[in-house]
């Protein structure tokens, strides 16, 4: 039985841990966490959730998260970096959801999140959990890096052709649609339903702070320069992404869409949540909704000489909590599957 633990059990990527964990035969959730409703039932804040637990939600600085064997943190960025130190020195493994581990370069880091980084030595250890990449050091990490919900479709999109040298990395472009959700949860006038409504709208088009994560791990597939345009829009829906990425062919270099379709399949032939879809069937944000699948195709067009590859998945669980239960099947030794073999909701 492995005893889990919540930071921030109040938020989207928190209430959909519980949603995934909860009914789990292998699991014992300890500890969930809450600043504000610290002594509250859960299920009176969830409905969802009456019957299935009677944890009362901690005090963030909680002795039980110490009983662990693994906290999630599901808070927002500059959180876990002053506190994860001595849950590790206490032997409790942490993934943590946030942004705080995923950028190598520490300045880097600082610049776009605007603060300073108070545990740079724990950035040095923190192993990225995209399984389709990190698999092996996933499985002895005491410290996980859960990628961005922009950044697992993305990249999924965009690996399988740079691994194989097919596309000029330097002039990559990649058109990203989220649900509000994707922004948390928070009082924030552009998220009420009167403004998300009836109407979709691009953000951050000098710069988002997914942006150097995404080319982090694009950099680290690539035997050249890789240079990435990322223009992220605000769609009304609740959850859900969907990204359109764009890649020329390498100057020089012959393709086909049976190759690239060949390519994609073999890259992910043995992924459980990603799917490449048939020739000509493309992905769309209700197919993977509440699913831990991405959904991927690729087409050509010759007259560009362009590539050009879809990635669906839902940014709550492939994008987030998912994935995040994903890292934990591999640091334990479970059926990576585990938890997460349930079906998209249609509806």
């Amino acid at each position: 039985m492995i005893k889990v633990g919540i930071v921030g059990g109040t938020g989207y990527t928190g209430v959909e841990l519980l949603r995934l964990l909860a009914t789990r035969k292998d699991v014992e959730i300890v500890c969930v966490t809450s600043r504000e409703l610290q002594g509250t039932p859960i299920a009176n804040h969830f409905a969802s959730l009456r019957g299935v637990t009677k944890l009362e939600f901690s005090s963030p600085d909680s002795a039980d998260l110490n009983s662990c064997d693994v906290v999630f943190y599901a808070t927002p960025h500059a959180v876990a970096m002053n506190t994860v130190a001595s849950l590790l020195d206490n032997g409790v493994r942490v993934i943590d959801l946030s942004a705080d581990f995923r950028i190598k370069d520490i300045k880097l880091w600082e610049q776009w999140y605007q603060t300073p980084h108070v545990a740079p030595d724990l950035v040095a250890e923190a192993v990225y959990g995209l399984p389709e990449v990190n698999r092996e050091a996933i499985k002895t990490a005491k410290l996980i890096a859960v990628p961005g919900c922009y950044p697992t479709a993305i990249q999924l999109g965009f690996l399988p052709l740079l691994e194989n040298d097919l596309v000029d990395g330097s002039r990559l472009i990649a058109d990203a649609k989220s649900g509000v959700s994707g922004a948390g949860r928070k009082a924030v006038e552009d998220y009420l339903l009167c403004e998300a409504s009836e109407s979709i709208k691009a953000y951050a088009v000098t710069g988002h702070r997914h942006h150097p994560e995404i080319c982090q791990g694009l950099k680290n597939a690539s035997s050249d320069k890789v240079n990435l345009t990322f223009v992220p829009h605000l769609t009304p829906m609740i959850r859900g992404l969907l990204a359109t990425l764009y890649a020329p062919v390498r100057s020089g270099t012959k393709v086909t869409i049976e190759q690239l379709q060949s390519i994609f399949e073999d890259r992910y032939a043995s992924e459980p949540f990603v799917e490449v879809l048939p020739q000509g069937v493309l992905p769309a944000t209700r197919d993977v909704r509440g699913s831990n699948k991405c959904e991927i195709s690729v087409t050509y067009l010759p007259e560009t000489n362009m590539v050009i590859v879809l990635s669906a998945e839902d940014n709550l669980v492939k994008g987030a909590s998912g994935q995040a239960i994903h890292n934990m099947n591999l640091m334990f030794g479970l059926a990576e599957t585990e938890g997460l073999e349930g079906v998209a909701f249609q509806l």
